[in-house]
């Protein structure tokens, strides 16, 4: 940062620097004048230190649903999603990284903040205008003779006609002495900064949205199965109660609990039905198509892989996260904007210099005789405006406060986040290969119960037992194993999956 100008080096050259009327004075030079203007850039410092409030985060060793932390863990690949093993998953990945409106905002944003650095920059550079004027003046015989009454003098009565004609160029530069132009800039490229790592924060967001989404129509088709496959279970012990009721065997009561239980079982179709066309349409907007014209093969739940994800260490997570990298910048731009509002109250001094041809014939404008030049400096010290500048400095203060909170809950929520997903996916594996002995054991003792009612063996209730318990196994079964994709798919977004610091995101190029 460079050095500060003393205040008497300030005296110097306000001393210095004077109006030289058009015919020319020796008291300084030209020349001088105009390079004192051209390096005050290198003259203006800063002479405040940056404030950088405590952070007081609390980094837990290792996560405690982990099995082990391990230290040479790598972070998630960025396309981790192809670790799921579906090709349709993959297509809409691709689909959504070019297509999804969110992500186009986010970019959008990002030529935004880099426009707002260089209207921040500005203010560090001279700024130079040029200007060309014609000025033609008539006075009559009787303006004249007022003019000389007013003066005291007499003049004739014939009237005169005056042209002018001046080409100038005028440079100007404010002294950033107290660093508040260079602390806005900063401010300015921090927020830019963390411009970017929001779009990675909302593609990562995307993603992952895309992924849980699918998962949510295959679960969807797994329970229409589901479903209809029970249907036709039911109508078939329907059937076959109202043939044994036809025989006598049977009660009317019978009939009408088996007529109940499939009625329940259609029933159920239309809002799962439901349920898997508008993750559909969900889809569809999250790769931005439109959802009259977008459709989805899907498959089965249990055809999706789940890989395998070592979290690693919880310290790595402060790098591995977009979200954490965009809240360290936004309290970065924060304490620069802290800088910026103290630095308001002390003076602003601006050098200005002006030079130009001026004469009263066109054709002698461009003569050496018609130069001209003014250097002045001017100092400007705030001394009573209704408590604005502290009024400023105390709103820097409350963002810089309330940037540095959200920095701590984000870097705790992402700790959570993993943790969660961590205890998600370990317990909802673990139920999986529960819930699949629970279903096998119910489908055998419903296979059982058939048989028992076609030999007449056995009673139509514990028939409908079995076939209650069978179908109550068969749709956990499917949601729990939509609840371990999503703890996946969760668990790959805590970790910040997608994006690594070392990517592109220093050079990533907005179209």
């Amino acid at each position: 940062m460079p050095r500060p100008l003393p205040i008497r080096a300030v005296h110097r050259i306000s001393k210095l620097v004077r109006h030289t009327p058009a015919d020319g004075g020796r008291k300084l030079r030209p020349a001088a004048a105009l390079f004192a203007l051209a390096i005050s850039p290198g003259l203006s410092g800063c002479i405040l230190g940056l404030e950088r409030p405590e952070l007081n985060l609390e980094v837990p060793a290792n996560y405690r649903a982990a099995p082990k932390a391990d230290a040479d863990a790598s972070v998630p690949a960025l396309d981790w999603w192809r670790g799921f093993r579906s090709a349709e998953l993959t297509s809409l990945m691709d689909e959504a990284q070019l297509h999804n409106l969110d992500i186009a905002v986010a970019i959008a944003q990002i030529v935004q903040a880099d426009a707002q650095v260089g209207v921040s920059g500005a203010a560090l550079l001279p700024t130079v205008s040029g200007s060309a004027s014609a000025e033609r003046q008539h006075f009559g015989s009787t303006s004249r003779s007022a003019s000389s009454l007013s003066s005291g003098t007499f003049t004739g009565s014939g009237s005169s006609t005056f042209s002018t004609f001046s080409t100038s160029l005028t440079a100007s530069y404010i002294l950033d002495f107290w660093g508040k132009n260079r602390a806005t800039l900063a401010a300015s490229e921090e927020t830019a900064t963390a411009s970017r790592y929001n779009r990675e924060v909302v593609t990562l967001t995307t993603m992952a949205s895309v992924a849980n989404t699918y998962f949510a129509v295959l679960a969807a088709q797994d329970q229409l199965r589901v479903t209809r496959q029970n249907l036709a279970a039911a109508e078939r012990i329907l059937n076959l109660v109202k043939t044994q009721f036809a025989g006598g065997t049977a009660s009317q009561l019978d009939v009408s609990q088996q007529e109940a239980l499939v009625a329940t079982e259609r029933a159920a179709i239309p809002p799962l039905e439901v349920t898997r066309d508008q993750n559909i349409a969900a889809l569809a907007l999250l790769v931005g198509r439109a959802a009259a014209n977008f459709t989805v093969r899907g498959g089965s739940t249990s055809r999706i892989a789940v890989p395998r994800v070592t979290p690693g260490l919880p310290s790595e997570l402060l790098y591995q996260r977009p979200d954490i990298r965009q809240a360290e910048a936004t309290l970065a731009a924060s304490n620069f904007s802290v800088e910026a509002a103290r630095a308001a109250f002390f003076p602003q001094i601006q050098l200005t210099g002006t030079t130009g041809l001026q004469s009263a014939a066109l054709a002698s404008l461009f003569t050496p005789g018609a130069w001209f030049y003014t250097m002045t400096a001017s100092l400007t010290q705030p001394l009573f405006d209704g408590f604005l500048l502290e009024s400023q400095l105390k709103q820097a203060k409350g963002v810089q406060l309330q940037d540095l909170q959200t920095y701590r809950k984000t870097v705790l929520s992402a700790f959570s986040d993993v943790e969660k997903a961590l205890i998600g996916l370990q317990k909802f594996t673990l139920q999986e290969r529960l819930q699949n002995d629970v279903v096998a054991a119910s489908q055998k003792a419903f296979e059982v119960a058939e048989t028992q009612l076609r030999g007449g063996t056995v009673n139509l209730i514990t028939v409908l037992q079995a076939e209650q318990t069978l179908f109550t196994a068969q749709n956990n079964l499917v949601q729990i194993r939509l609840n371990k994709l999503l703890a996946a798919s969760s668990l790959f977004q805590a970790l910040g999956g997608g994006w690594t610091p070392q990517g592109t995101l220093a050079s990533a190029a907005v179209e």
